[in-house]
């Protein structure tokens, strides 16, 4: 049976441990409201091992002790990456980035036309996208915008949760390529989403023969409605963006489409009144997310951990700093590290109590390294825009163990 203490505002503050434990007994606390408004603290006494536990369901769940949630705004939702433990997004945790909210979509009268410079235009149901040989493969996808700075009160999930790793499956688009007949004048195809926005892009078709996938399936399950059920787009390591959900029509091209998202957003500044299209990578980042802002350490070893990446490959190498960037040392990668794919790395710190700044910086396969946000500002210039800015991040350790990060300004 669960015996149940109430203490109100009035009740001492203390309470022994005699009458909260009744023995061998756990002890759970929680803060309500009475009927009359008054704040009550109900300590829940009970021994699991006296009562019978929730049986089986249908639906598995979190412990109602783990609180890990999303952080919404009107268009997007961010990953609590200072949360997860390995390389995997939960799937309900992953980030999410809409144009015109999330559409409620029939899979079995959803359909995809594949048309213009084909040999064979098909419209194909989802049960027909199926039929054809699956793969999977485990890679991550971050939207473009996927930064921002401003204050110390910030953790991982507000500087740069729009990023998240699953396993996608589906067919690989260049199956489809070879179903339809692509004709040797098409250099590019157009992808076009089911929601209300009619997303659109203008692809490569190079892409979509080297590693693009018509995804269904997202962690084992069926794509969930926020990232693009029944079927979506995935490009390995390109901007968020080209991977358009809800995927209803692709269209073969001699010529890129120039629609509205590739001209009035997907664009960025860069020095000499110059504009940038389709900068479609995304480059190589990391950033520490134990410990981070709401955090507080104490003295002793730390591990420090943290999330790599980068959208040109592999990752190689990722230093840390625990001196505000004056050293830097080689972090521990945890395997397996695969293409296009976060990877968690890990160091160990002694922390005496001094103030200081930890750092991280990740280098790729193709020797690019991470920079900081004034090579940012030199390369591009100060009118940059919000797109593609990856700089290593700082969090400062006080004295008495606060953890903040480090906000930049480059505007």
């Amino acid at each position: 049976m669960e015996k149940i203490i109430e203490i109100t505002q009035n009740s001492p503050k203390t309470i022994s441990r005699r009458t909260l434990l009744g023995g061998a007994a756990t002890v759970a606390v929680a803060i309500v409201q009475s009927a009359s408004g008054k704040s009550i603290q109900k300590a829940i006494v009970e021994d699991p091992t006296k009562q019978v536990g929730n049986l089986a369901g249908e639906i598995g769940t979190r412990s109602s002790f783990v609180k890990s949630v999303k952080k919404p705004s009107d268009i997007s939702s961010r990953s609590p990456l200072q949360d997860f433990y390995g390389m995997i997004t939960p799937s309900d945790l992953h980030f999410e980035r809409h144009h015109a909210g999330i559409p409620v979509i029939d899979p079995n009268a959803h359909e995809l036309l594949i048309h213009g410079l084909v040999e064979k235009p098909l419209i194909l149901k989802v049960a027909d996208l199926k039929r054809f040989p699956s793969v999977s493969r485990i890679a991550f996808i971050e939207c473009s915008g996927n930064f921002r700075t401003g204050k110390e009160e910030m953790s991982p999930q507000e500087i740069c949760g729009l990023t998240s790793q699953s396993e996608w499956t589906g067919v690989k688009l260049s199956t489809i390529f070879r179903e339809v007949g692509v004709k040797p004048n098409a250099t590019w195809f157009l992808a076009e989403g089911g929601d209300a926005a009619v997303m659109t892009r203008s692809i490569p078709v190079q892409k979509g023969w080297d590693d693009a996938i018509i995804a269904y399936a997202q962690n084992g399950e069926a794509i969930r409605p926020e990232q693009g059920f029944p079927i979506r787009l995935f490009l390995p390591g390109w901007e968020g963006n080209t991977s358009v959900k809800w995927l209803r029509r692709l269209e073969l091209s001699d010529q890129p489409y120039m629609t509205r998202e590739e001209t009035s957003k997907y664009t960025e500044g860069i020095k000499d009144g110059k504009i940038r299209m389709f900068s479609f990578d995304i480059d190589a980042r990391s950033i520490i997310t134990f410990p981070s802002f709401p955090q507080h350490v104490e003295k002793g070893w730390i591990e420090i951990r943290g999330l790599a990446w980068s959208g040109r490959g592999k990752v190689v190498k990722v230093e840390v700093s625990t001196d505000a960037g004056k050293n830097w040392q080689i972090a521990q990668l945890n395997e397996p590290i695969l293409d296009k794919a976060h990877v968690q790395f890990r160091h160990l710190w002694q922390w005496k109590g001094e103030e200081t700044e930890l750092l991280s910086r990740v280098t790729d396969e193709t020797g690019y390294t991470q920079p900081t946000l004034k090579q940012l500002v030199e390369a591009r210039g100060s009118d940059m825009g919000g797109y593609h800015l990856n700089p290593i991040t700082a969090w400062q350790i006080k004295k008495d163990g606060k953890v903040l990060f480090k906000p930049e300004s480059f505007r």
